[in-house]
């Protein structure tokens, strides 16, 4: 009998108010005061103007599979009226939702003809085409004079998502030009105006910060589905803020590396050149001496802050700081973030002029208290990659040790001096360049610099450390998967039996005929691939869930399902269904986890037909908290803050019986336009990484579930996304976008990562065993396994009738790869890999040896044995295979 975990009660349940009180403690954290200038915090409750596309219909997170199908959201005028506020301008809103709802029948009215002419992929356009809410209405003298009140808010939202980059121009990274008109008259009629930024991304800030009468510009991000309350605890002044940025806001677009030829930008979809090499984000605009509009790191608070540093330490291992941070305002309490960066020799390699190395958050300090911090990083994290020497390198030479509170703040704190060049790590090159390609250089560069700079380098204490007692580690590579021996047992080999430490897991595959090894490496979708399959409904077991393991070796060998789930700001299942009394799910009676699916059947008549309910029909509900998304997490600079994100999303796994968690996303921001920017975390991979960790080590505190870190490499654009590839120096994939991954991998090993649809350096990531086997596995020691995007072999259109330069990937060339799981599967991806087991060179594209498969088969087991699919499941272990039970605690891989 099929076990059902949903609950059969509609009501609230605690764990829903637990949860989403800690989401709201979290989403406070991360909110960044940009602007101040006296308006903030609100001195009093009573009436409040509230204006713009933010202030009722409120962006929770972006859309698509990015998108958390929660029980309810507390938009921004919930949020102030909680805390006490009257709004006085609800007839505005009133006439923009108007607005909004006209204009949202008209686009679905688009969709259905589409659908009418192209059928199902039509679904596709709500990626690729996705509804963007109109410019707003214009703000009268009347809803001035109505207000009856000297304060106002107005709130710019912004929302994006998978499958469409963003666009450069009004209304999206530009203010619309009602918006600034609204604005002018706002800040001419109000004594007080604040504006809120509800976006997941950057936007041209460059207009606002010059528009006289604004008050206060504060970043409230998307914030989950209890974001309203949250800004109103920011807005009061009952949480300070103290988030930091963690991507660099242009003056303008143009001011990006390579921004004309990003994308769409340029008019070529099939290939991207990443042309900036190592300099993104403020390790460009710091080396190249731009000025930002906010740097990286910028975030201002209600009270003032002092850092000192007291003294620092080095040796062949680490470098350590102590700092001293002061509260020095008068009124409020608050916290502070400390970054230290690295400013690294330039030898023969090139260097930024200066990279994050390291960070912490302080206490909450009360006016006038202090907190001593120490800051430590490994000697290795300043090390550069020579792609001649295929190593991890420091050159000889000082290395500056800069603190402060963002990339344009920063002071010398100490130079540590390299006698002569070190490796730290022997590798080999696995994902050349497959073209010509100009990096750019940083020769002539003149880069940012301060007044005093130059004293303090000469003043700055000396740190000598010797390039012998440096440690060096040397990769050790796979070279192949050699066939397992035949079991000699005549029984038949189960997953109880290996769990109780009676068998191997390597006698279980090796009983394992191919074709159950091909069931068992492609999800279970079969049958052609429908629009909602792809957005997340692709579950038999867990309505709404993106994907399921085979459950064909369940009866004779209780290898149990595995199920996955969308995505990154929680859970994105399907809010209820309905199933018989023996847990049989009825289809077609949930609703969907991608809200405009539903909206679409509604409002054009296209509901499902209706199925007659069994007279023991149950209804289940499976209500998850909507976390803010990943930008704001980081923003937290608050690595506990963002385990806490992972321990809330772990908990519903457990209720709901999710085994993986399709998140966190962990690409870097390489440029603003990308449409889920906003599932990722930073510019920098070190944040990346550290957030990425943490978020994994809060889901896998829990029973058998885990997190699934993507996308696996290289996703930084959304248009064309399963056909483009991308072209990068070694140097910059090392340093800039696997480096994340890395951290994640190392720190907290994931159960999991997920592959990218994009090509790297001409191949597919799904089949690049350099990528998943050489790096990820043998120089990295990932010890999870690895799955696809969904479709990424096929099935999947975003765009019908479009031609492209590269295909898709390959189910035999995933196994080949160490891609263990094509998802959400289908029979084409089964009968594939079938097919290449033992062919010759030219009989199959990737031939494949029973080896390979066995590889993939034991990789996937080895994490099913460790799922919460069984009862005395444990919190992940690695590995299982390895320990025969003995869990490791992996809490001892945090910093």
């Amino acid at each position: 009998m099929p076990k059902i975990f949903a609950a059969t009660n509609p009501e609230i349940s605690e764990r829903e108010k637990r949860n989403m009180e800690c989401s709201r403690k979290i989403a406070s954290q991360g909110m960044v005061l940009l602007e101040n200038r006296g308006a903030l915090p609100l001195k009093e409750t009573g009436k409040i103007a509230l204006f713009g596309n933010g202030a009722r219909r409120t962006v929770k997170g972006g859309t698509g599979s990015g998108d958390v199908n929660s029980r309810f959201v507390v938009n921004v005028e919930q949020g102030l009226e909680e805390a006490g506020f009257t709004v006085t301008t609800k007839a505005w809103m009133d006439r923009y939702d108007q607005a909004v709802n006209d204009a949202r029948r008209t686009y679905f009215l688009g969709i259905k003809e589409a659908l009418e002419k192209e059928g199902r992929a039509a679904v596709m356009r709500l990626f690729t085409e996705p509804f963007q809410a109109p410019g707003i209405i214009p703000v009268t003298e009347e809803d001035v004079r109505s207000a009856d009140t000297d304060t106002a808010v107005f709130v710019i939202a912004r929302n994006s998502g998978e499958g469409k980059d963003r666009s450069a121009g009004a209304g999206d990274f530009e203010l619309y030009e009602e918006e600034k008109a609204a604005v002018k008259l706002l800040a001419e009629r109000f004594e007080n105006l604040v504006v809120v930024l509800n976006v997941g991304g950057v936007i041209d800030t460059s207009w606002l910060k010059s528009a006289e009468g604004v008050g206060a510009v504060l970043l409230m991000s998307q914030a989950g589905n209890i974001g309203g309350y949250a800004l109103a605890d920011v807005l009061t002044g009952k949480v300070v803020p103290s988030g930091h940025l963690t991507t660099t806001w242009a003056k303008n677009y143009l001011d990006y590396p390579m921004a004309a030829d990003f994308s769409y930008k340029n008019g070529d979809l099939d290939d991207e050149y990443y042309k900036e090499g190592i300099f993104v984000g403020y390790r460009y605009f710091d080396t190249f001496g731009i000025e930002p509009s906010y740097p990286f790191g910028y975030g201002l608070s209600y009270t003032d802050f002092s850092v000192r540093t007291l003294s620092a330490e080095a040796d062949e291992k680490e470098i350590s700081v102590k700092v001293e941070v002061k509260n020095t305002g008068e009124s409020y309490s608050g916290r502070e973030v400390v970054q230290v960066y690295v400013s690294a020799p330039a030898g023969r390699l090139e260097k930024p002029y200066q990279e994050l190395a390291a960070y912490k958050k302080t206490k909450e300090l009360a006016p006038g208290e202090t907190q001593e911090l120490t800051i430590s990083f490994p000697t290795e994290r300043m090390a550069s990659y020579n792609v001649e020497k295929a190593s991890w390198v420091l050159e000889a030479g000082t290395y500056y040790i800069r603190v402060g509170v963002n990339s344009r703040a920063t002071h010398i704190a100490a130079a540590v001096v390299l006698d002569q060049e070190a490796v730290t790590e022997k590798l080999s090159n696995r994902l050349p360049l497959d073209c010509e390609m100009d990096e750019l250089s940083a020769d002539g560069a003149v880069p940012y610099t301060y007044e005093g700079e130059d004293a303090e380098k000469k003043e700055a204490v000396r740190l000598p450390i010797s390039a012998g007692k440096i440690p060096c580690r040397e990769a050790v590579y796979h070279t192949g998967n050699e066939e397992l021996p035949k079991s000699t047992r005549t029984d038949v080999i189960t997953m109880d039996q290996v769990r109780a430490g009676e068998a191997s897991l390597d006698e279980l595959v090796s009983q394992l005929t191919v074709e159950q090894m091909a069931e068992l490496c492609v999800g279970t979708a079969r049958g052609g691939m429908g629009g909602e399959s792809v957005i997340g409904a692709a579950s038999a077991l867990c309505p709404g869930a993106a994907g399921d393991t085979t459950s064909i070796m369940i009866e004779d060998r209780n290898v149990r399902n595995m199920i996955l789930a969308d995505g990154p700001a929680g859970l994105r299942l399907s809010r209820y269904f309905v199933a018989d009394s023996q847990g049989n799910i009825v289809p077609g009676t949930g609703d969907s986890p991608m809200p405009d699916m539903d909206e679409l059947k509604g409002m054009m008549g296209m509901e499902d037909k209706k199925t007659e309910l069994p007279e023991d029909a149950v209804t289940y509900y499976q209500y998850c908290t909507a976390i803010p998304i990943a930008t704001l997490l980081a923003q937290t600079w608050d690595v506990e803050a963002v385990e806490a994100a992972g321990d809330i999303v772990g908990e519903e796994m457990n209720e709901l019986g999710v085994t993986l968690w399709l998140a966190p996303g962990m690409n870097i921001h390489r440029n603003p336009l990308c449409g889920r920017n906003f599932e990722y975390y930073s510019e920098d991979p070190l944040v990346s990484g550290m957030c990425a960790a943490a978020d994994t080590l809060g889901v896998q505190k829990h029973a058998g579930v885990g997190t699934t870190i993507k996308h696996f490499a290289f996703n930084n654009q959304e248009d064309n996304r399963m056909h483009v590839s991308a072209h990068i120096g070694e140097r910059a994939i090392r340093e800039i976008y696997l480096k994340g991954f890395e951290i994640a991998v190392k720190y907290a090993q994931p159960m999991s990562i997920m592959t990218s649809y994009n090509l790297i350096n001409g191949t597919h990531t799904a089949n690049s065993r350099d990528l998943l086997t050489a790096i990820a596995r043998d120089e990295w020691g990932f010890k999870g396994m690895v799955m696809t995007d969904w479709g990424t072999t096929g099935g999947i259109e975003m765009n019908p009738g479009q031609t492209h330069r590269y295909g898709c990937s390959s189910a035999a060339g995933c196994v080949a790869a160490g891609n263990d799981l094509t998802m959400p599967g289908s029979q084409n991806d089964v009968d594939e890999i079938i097919r290449s087991v033992g062919a010759a060179e030219g009989e199959a594209a990737y031939p494949i040896t029973l080896g390979d498969l066995q590889a993939c088969a034991k990789r996937i087991l080895n994490i099913i044995l460790q799922s919460s699919a069984y009862a005395d499941a444990v919190p992940y272990a690695v590995p299982y295979a390895a320990s025969r039970g003995k869990h490791v605690d992996i809490s001892a891989f945090q910093w």
